[in-house]
């Protein structure tokens, strides 16, 4: 049997700042990180497709594995249909890298401002903050990677099942390989969620310490 089942990935929260006429260094790092959080949607945006795109692809595997080998003309066409999909996937993840990484470079501007800030326990919570955003990234990296080779196991999976000479034993090993996989997937999956569950409360937290007027709302 083989099994995807891949959660949907947080996003960053935002806040809404009264708008103020100065730029103080506080004001200056909320504008930096909630365009980092801009930065996110195209990233938000892929979450939904793509469980769409998993639960499809499940299907036509589900429907390939009830076919004997009498069936190899259907068998061919799903199989390639399949592998379609795993590389729709691929393109969905992409953008997600692409708009995570945009919004890291933008949320790294907050760094030179840390110092600047006017009171000791706003600078601890940026640090933290800090710590923790660069913790989060790091986990969307090993997340990206373990989803990449998924992805490229379900290619070769899709492939095999072109052959007709394909037997039982060499496609469970390579369903096998799929499952530990994606069980990598998941684990890297609840790392980068946690992650960014802390960042959203510690960016509450920071945002009290520096006493910038902000209204919270719960990302979609």
């Amino acid at each position: 049997m083989r099994y995807l089942k891949v959660m949907a990935l947080l996003a960053a929260a935002t806040f809404l700042m009264v708008a103020c006429s100065s730029q103080s260094p506080e004001e200056q790092m909320y504008e930096h990180m909630e365009e980092a959080v801009s930065l996110e949607e195209n990233f938000r945006e892929q979450q939904e497709p793509l469980q769409e795109l998993e639960q499809e692809e499940e299907e036509i595997y589900n429907q390939i594995i009830e076919m004997d080998s009498e069936d190899m003309e259907n068998i061919q066409e799903l199989s390639a249909e399949a592998g379609s999909i795993v590389e729709e996937r691929k393109e969905r993840i992409d953008t997600e890298k692409e708009s995570i990484d945009e919004a890291k470079e933008e949320f790294d501007e907050v760094k030179s401002l840390v110092d600047e800030l006017e009171s000791e326990e706003a600078q601890d919570k940026a640090n933290e903050l800090i710590d923790t955003m660069d913790n989060r990234y790091e986990a969307y990296q090993d997340l990206y990677d373990a989803y990449q080779t998924a992805l490229g196991l379900d290619s070769e999976l899709y492939e095999m099942m072109q052959e007709e000479d394909l037997t039982k034993e060499d496609l469970q090993s390579k369903v096998d390989e799929i499952n530990d996989s994606y069980n990598e997937v998941i684990e890297a999956n609840e790392v980068f969620n946690q992650y960014t569950t802390d960042y959203n409360e510690m960016k509450k937290e920071f945002y009290d310490a520096a006493e910038l007027d902000v209204n919270y709302e719960e990302a979609e």
